[in-house]
């Protein structure tokens, strides 16, 4: 939720700048916004409704497509959990909870669990009672950050701003990774473990804390399972813990060090730990590790993983009493649901927000199951994977070329994205599509107008200003304390802390398959939202330049990522701080352009949240 200044220029062409009254924006923006306006005026925009006519997809008008759309609704009304709606979060706001609003009225199927942040959420929600952080700039107060996989130059360049203020000001920064993320310019010391394993390693670190009596006793005291996981983490042996984490005993000291002498420690907690099969449980350890050492609940301190961007907005429309009990399919395994799982059988697919048959793991059976369902609405702005499946899609306005309000996962801003240019042709906003559909249907479902939706959804307890108000000004702060926890009271009924009870094993690699695949982010781009130009084929795949697995591949000759779905033409490139276990590949390149590595990726849900499990899948190279 960047805060933007936008002048058009001669021409017509965006000048963006970061709004530099902003506390938070300070006047700069990232790389990915700056390729954004490509988008925008892109010549592979969609700016039709386009029907497919004997496999060939043709421009027909609005009211041709609407019609097309409320003629199937209508028909499958009286079973309307054969209608399976799909939303993303490609765009976020107030007014993207429309087309959920009107599915949940017409009370079709929806979605369960995540394609990102599911099992980090869950594991804080039981560890704290709650999804709070401090605010994000108190970390400028801490004499040490502990950066768990966070990628500060790729996912937030303003936190890579604050991260170097407060180096500027003396805090040490200890950054933990498998490598391949770029911080070191940004950290004094770095530690590389094993992908998967960080539970591992902050269980090491509490046995060297309970083995010399250097816990917090207010902290212990505020734990409603404290002699539970003493035990736990005394079933483990030190040595047992780092040889599983593949860290030496200097390494895990300088970590033991950190959190005991270094007071207050902020700790960062990256959205890579989560996407493991025991995910979750690598968040909850990385938490009891901050709990315990005192450094929740005051200045410098707190355990930031994320907080809910829609968290400081009233709830603008009510959907039906039972419409959250209606049928959910599994969103990290949609394929084998759709085929398998849904009965009745699914028989419309609407996807807005969402390229889902590229985002999500096996992604050649999710175009199988799309490929059998009868009709399918995507609204995109692009032929995506998932748009080219579909029988109709409607184009989209994008950022700049609608209005909405946001809300971050980061910070406690709102802010006014305004409209500021006309989207190209004849594309409409998701508003404008479900308020005309549900003006066709029989009975109708009426969808309120955008300023009754705005001014709702501001009007809520954690908020105290007017639509007016926000258009003119463009952001406002809710009214949230900067220190979350503060005198360790945490938000369960009786204000207790939950430690973990269990420390799971990490399975080694099946017989074949040596290299756990780490599909990380990118600098550029927001994962698939990258235009068909613009995809480097074949795609990148580093590993470690000591490697053993380089003395057998022929570098010269066609290289091959292979995993037990299939396989997928690469380029190799090596890097120096990556673990030798560890293959990256940066997501979000399409199967139709010759990426799409979710195709090697096997359907696993994480341990809480019905997470996707995308770490757990390993692979091979091979010529």
């Amino acid at each position: 939720m960047c805060s933007l200044w936008i002048e058009i220029e001669t021409g017509g062409t965006l000048k963006i700048k970061g709004n530099p009254q902003h506390p938070f924006t300070q006047g700069f923006t990232c790389a990915k916004l700056h390729k954004f306006q490509n988008r925008l005026r892109s010549p592979k925009r969609i700016t039709k409704p386009l029907l497919k006519m004997n496999d060939r997809f043709r421009p027909v008008s609005w009211d041709q497509a609407l019609d097309k759309c409320a003629e199937q609704i209508q028909k499958l009304r009286r079973e309307p959990l054969s209608i399976l709606h799909i939303p993303g979060d490609a765009a976020k706001g107030v007014l993207q909870l429309v087309p959920k609003y009107f599915f949940a009225v017409l009370g079709s199927s929806r979605i369960s669990g995540s394609l990102c942040d599911n099992a980090g959420i869950q594991a804080c929600i039981e560890d704290f009672g709650s999804l709070e952080t401090n605010d994000i700039t108190d970390i400028v107060n801490a004499q040490a950050i502990v950066n768990w996989g966070k990628d500060l130059h790729r996912s937030s360049v303003h936190t890579a701003a604050l991260v170097s203020r407060a180096r500027r000001n003396g805090t040490k920064v200890l950054t933990i990774s498998p490598g391949g993320d770029s911080n070191e310019p940004l950290s004094d010391w770095t530690v590389r473990i094993r992908p998967g394993t960080d539970r591992f390693l902050a269980a090491a670190v509490l046995r060297l804390f309970v083995e010399r009596n250097r816990l917090e006793q207010s902290a212990i005291d505020r734990t409603a399972n404290w002699e539970l996981f003493r035990q736990l983490i005394e079933r483990h042996s030190f040595e047992e813990l780092i040889v599983r984490c593949d860290a030496s005993k200097e390494e895990v000291e300088l970590v033991y060090s950190c959190y005991a002498h270094r007071k207050p420690v902020s700790t960062m907690l990256g959205w890579g730990l989560q996407r493991y099969l025991h995910g979750a449980e690598n968040v909850r350890f990385i938490n009891a590790l901050a709990v315990l050492t005192g450094n929740l609940g005051k200045k410098g301190g707190g355990a930031y993983f994320n907080i809910s961007s829609m968290r400081n907005f009233n709830v603008f429309l009510s959907a039906p009493a039972q419409s959250d009990k209606r049928r959910a399919l599994l969103l990290p395994a949609i394929g084998r649901e759709i085929l398998h799982a849904a009965d009745p059988p699914v028989k419309m697919i609407w996807v807005n927000g969402s390229n889902v048959v590229n985002q999500a793991p096996e992604s050649g059976l999710t175009a199988q199951a799309f490929a059998q369902v009868p009709f399918k609405v995507v609204v995109d702005a692009f032929l995506t994977d998932t748009a080219q499946l579909a029988d109709l899609v409607l184009p989209c306005a994008l950022m700049f070329e609608r209005d909405d309000i946001i809300g971050s996962f980061l910070h406690d801003y709102i802010g006014y994205a305004r409209k500021i240019v006309d989207p190209p042709g004849e594309a409409r906003t998701d508003l404008q599509i479900m308020t005309e559909l549900g003006k066709r249907l029989d009975p109708p479902i009426p969808i309120p107008d955008m300023d009754h939706c705005l001014s709702t959804a501001l009007a809520s307890p954690y908020l105290d200003i007017s639509l007016e108000a926000l258009r003119e000004r463009g952001f406002a702060r809710a009214k949230r304390a900067s220190i979350a926890y503060a005198g360790f009271q945490f938000d369960h009924p009786d204000g207790r802390y939950r430690l973990p009870t269990a420390l799971h094993e990490e399975p080694p690699p099946p017989t074949d398959y040596p290299l756990r695949l780490l599909t990380l982010i990118r600098k550029n781009a927001t994962h698939s939202q990258i235009l068909p130009d613009q995809q480097k084929i074949p795609p990148t795949v580093r590993i470690a330049e000591d490697n053993p697995i380089l003395k057998s591949l022929h570098l010269d000759r066609p290289v091959f990522l292979v995993s037990p779905l299939g396989s997928l033409q690469v380029e190799i490139r090596t890097a120096r701080d990556l673990h030798p276990e560890a293959a990256i590949y940066r997501r979000g390149d399409w199967m139709k352009c010759g990426g799409g590595v979710n195709q090697l990726i096997a359907a696993q849900t994480t341990d809480l949240g019905d997470g996707t499990a995308y770490y757990s899948q390993y692979v091979r190279l091979e010529n």
